[in-house]
């Protein structure tokens, strides 16, 4: 920069001795070679708050117009324009890498181009699994466990109102990563996922959001997939007769505790959730249903069955009658 000056101080007292046409000449060149330094400058050097160690997220789907003004706000560049203009010239801005991006030390303009470009994020995604059955602060818990940072308070805010759509799978999330990325790339995969059993449900005339529901219902119950069809059909049997469905998990998610076993008293809380105080599902689903259990909720084993449990050995039992039901208990449980 400080070359450049020095020559335009030098062509500038040559002017003086010049004919106008020639000074008119030099001084459109001298113009030129200044535009042409501050343009270069903006290209070539960093800003001097660059955000050295810091995790800049570039949005999915955002123009490059806008992407260059946030840049240029978090002064990882130093003009949106010149950004802009170098995208489109380049194609690159057909080409954006959405995602958390980390610079270890200073990046002039076209270098961070380039790493948008090319998806040069300079971070590992951590591999995070989200089980079946997990309810949306038992996924914010995991999710605060394994990202640095991660805000698990105001993911549970979030994602709780969206309980049971969240779908449970192993994910790879960047550092850095906001509760509200998650919570949409989570609502995103069980669209995804589960196209199939809305569209099934649709031509079967039974409300999706009722299977949900009963899945995650299901889901907390039983374990495997020959169990979870076969209390499917049993919960199907007792919302088709009226009959409370008395499932113990949803005290659980009414107490906000993890795996618990509810107690006599437990079950005369006053909720909408408690099942053995109100008929029909409850008002929403418990927790984040798996596969299995929204395919065993579309697709029950049809039996005579309205009673189960599970044994001291982990085996389930079933019974027709509550009498039935009660030898089953002093058998296997009591």
């Amino acid at each position: 920069m400080e070359r450049f000056q020095t020559a335009i101080h030098i062509l500038l007292g040559y002017l003086r001795s010049t004919p106008l046409l020639l000074r008119l000449l030099a001084c459109a060149i001298a113009a030129l070679i200044f535009i042409t330094s501050i343009c270069w400058h903006l290209l070539v050097s960093a800003p001097s708050a660059f955000p050295t160690d810091s995790l800049i997220d570039v949005p999915a789907g955002v123009p490059v117009s806008v992407l260059a003004a946030s840049l240029e706000q978090e002064q990882v560049i130093r003009s949106s324009l010149l950004f802009h203009i170098w995208m489109r010239l380049t194609g690159a801005d057909r080409e954006v890498h959405a995602g958390t991006y980390y610079f270890a030390e200073p990046l002039n303009m076209l270098e961070v181009a380039s790493r948008i470009k090319d998806g040069e994020r300079g971070i590992e995604s951590i591999r995070i699994t989200l089980t079946e059955g997990m309810n949306a602060r038992e996924m914010g818990d995991a999710l605060a466990a394994a990202l640095p940072m991660f805000d698990a308070k105001l993911f549970t805010t979030l994602a709780t109102p969206f309980e049971g759509y969240l779908f449970p799978d192993t994910y790879f999330i960047d550092p850095g990563t906001t509760p509200q990325s998650v919570l949409a790339r989570l609502q995103e995969t069980f669209t995804d996922r589960t196209r199939a059993l809305q569209q099934a449900a649709e031509e079967r005339g039974i409300p999706f959001t009722d299977v949900v529901t009963l899945a995650s219902l299901i889901e907390k119950e039983a374990d495997t997939a020959e169990d979870r069809r076969m209390v499917s059909g049993i919960l199907w049997n007792r919302l088709e007769v009226g009959m409370p469905l008395q499932v113990d998990a949803v005290f659980g998610y009414i107490l906000n505790r993890s795996g618990y076993a509810p107690t006599g008293e437990d079950l005369d809380i006053d909720s909408p959730y408690n099942t053995y105080e109100n008929r029909g599902l409850p008002p929403g689903p418990i927790a984040n249903p798996g596969i299995d259990a929204l395919d065993a909720a579309l697709n029950p084993t049809e039996s005579e069955y309205f009673y189960y449990l599970t044994g001291r050995d982990g085996l389930m039992y079933y019974a027709r009658t509550f009498d039935e039901h009660k030898g089953n208990r002093e058998l296997y449980l009591d």
